[in-house]
């Protein structure tokens, strides 16, 4: 085998711990950043849930009872049925 002397020897040691270090700090910057980018999805998610749940509070609303019926009664014209003006139908009954 080929004799290293302790000058050479030590050079690539100081080489070999150098090299470590730096995939040591590429890795972990590289975490740093998944870390950085997770956050941010689990930010966007946060702000879109809440816009869900805005919109259904929204929908909600416009689809209540109580806006609805002025709404019919202003553009369409309707009204509540009095008792005069139900209608019951016979239904044929199924043997």
């Amino acid at each position: 085998m080929i004799e290293l002397g302790p000058f050479l020897r030590a050079a690539f040691a100081v080489v070999a711990l150098l090299a470590s270090l730096g995939l040591v700090t590429w890795r972990q910057s590289r975490a740093f950043e998944a870390l950085t980018r997770l956050e941010e999805i689990r930010r966007e998610t946060s702000v879109a849930e809440a816009e869900r749940v805005d919109l259904e509070r929204s929908i909600q609303v416009l689809e209540s009872r109580a806006r609805v019926v002025p709404e019919a009664r202003e553009r369409l014209g309707m009204h509540i049925a009095a008792s005069t003006e139900l209608v019951i139908l016979p239904g044929e009954r199924k043997p």
